[in-house]
């Protein structure tokens, strides 16, 4: 059974020879402290999301094209930085005040302070959605004829979009930040609608070329409404304005086939998982343990109706062995009932140590069925015992 077989018949709830092995990320001041801890330097560890054979994870493909991106973009700039802080202008019109401690890799871990929007009014939205073509050549691949010939012999699943490229929240919050996207919805509901509205017929327009081409196994909603204490957005409002595009999105991408629908949100989706099924998702993930989101509860109140994956608390991670076992054994009866893939419930942070990673990844084989021999990071760990 290849990759491609394994993802989707666990999602499926169907017989698997082994589980599907995944992760969901990994943080640039992670591999500096395993690299310290003694991971080797030379081989391809990536962003573990798309894959990682080192670490025995298999292959995501994540079809490269550019849909949130501006075009033309705004022109980065540093408006004023000291010791400590930077504040910036990004490609997307964000300016934001952050630390500067904590780079690695070319990526700040500092959660910025917004500080202004590109969309402030409905007369800057006018000017912003100019930028948002979904006919601009740049939107998909250069190299787009090769990459068709390359998928459509693959082995391995096809996601439409890179994880955390498109929700509807998500793109109301990155154009105004958290608090109007929040307040649009009594303050301008008019606007609200056309905004959405505009950015639902942008994706569908946009992607209808790499359906009618492609054979898409799967698409992520990135959306992070929610926090510790629920959603930022409430199932009324929910159900009035994001759930008409949703399904609008949804039945485009069933019509050509793709059959799974993974929503991604951090925090405490609870009340509104009923309407996730009511729409059709069949994935809800990363499930944040911190925020309450406990993938065993999950199962036990909604069963076959969603599939799920992640739920493993990473803060477990950070003990010792004992804690490890407890987690993952906790998780057996989901690993064994399908549906579920397991991985941490968000990237991989620094706080990990390099050997409980390795004990972790060896122990999660095991638990999917799969022989802990094949993951080269366990046999070069054996080699030098």
């Amino acid at each position: 059974m290849n990759s491609h077989d394994r993802f989707l018949r666990t999602l499926d709830f169907a017989p698997v020879d082994h589980g599907f092995s995944h992760e969901l990320g990994l943080w640039g001041q992670t591999v500096d402290r395993w690299e310290a801890e003694g991971m080797p330097r030379d081989v391809h560890i990536g962003d573990l999301i798309s894959g990682c054979t080192y670490f025995g994870l298999e292959r995501i493909e994540y079809l490269g094209l550019n849909v949130l991106g501006m075009l033309p973009p705004y022109d980065e700039e540093v408006l004023e930085e000291d010791e400590r802080y930077i504040i910036k202008r990004y490609a997307d019109g964000r300016i934001t005040k952050g630390l500067k401690e904590g780079e690695a890799h070319g990526t700040r871990m500092s959660m910025d302070q917004g500080l202004s929007w590109p969309v402030v009014s409905r007369d800057d939205w006018a000017q912003v959605k100019q930028r948002f073509n979904p006919r601009a050549p740049a939107r998909y691949p250069q190299w787009w004829s090769d990459d068709l010939r390359r998928l459509s012999d693959r082995d391995y699943p096809l996601a439409l979009t890179h994880n955390g490229c498109f929700g509807l929240y998500s793109w109301l919050r990155s154009l105004m930040g958290t608090q109007a996207a929040c307040l649009i919805f009594y303050d301008d509901p008019v606007l609200a609608e056309e905004i959405l509205e505009y950015l639902t017929n942008y994706l569908l327009e946009l992607v209808h070329p790499a359906l009618d081409q492609l054979q898409v196994d799967y698409f992520n909603f990135f959306e992070d409404f929610a926090g510790k204490g629920g959603p930022l957005i409430g199932p009324k409002l929910f159900r009035k304005f994001l759930m008409p595009r949703y399904r609008r999105i949804i039945d485009t991408l069933h019509a050509h086939g793709v059959r799974h629908i993974w929503l991604d949100s951090d925090g405490d989706t609870r009340v509104l998982i009923p309407l996730f099924i009511e729409l059709g998702v069949t994935v809800h993930w990363p499930l944040e343990r911190a925020a309450g989101m406990d993938p065993v509860e999950v199962r036990r109140l909604y069963g076959h109706a969603l599939g799920l994956a992640g739920g493993i608390d990473k803060r477990e991670l950070t003990r010792d062995f004992a804690a490890i076992d407890a987690e993952l054994y906790r998780l057996l009866p989901l690993i064994e009932d399908g549906g579920y893939i397991p991985t941490l419930d968000h990237a991989v942070p620094p706080d990990i140590p390099y050997e409980n990673w390795l004990y972790y990844l060896e122990l999660k084989a095991r638990l999917l069925g799969n022989d802990p021999g094949m993951v080269p990071a366990l046999r070069e760990r054996a080699a030098h015992r």
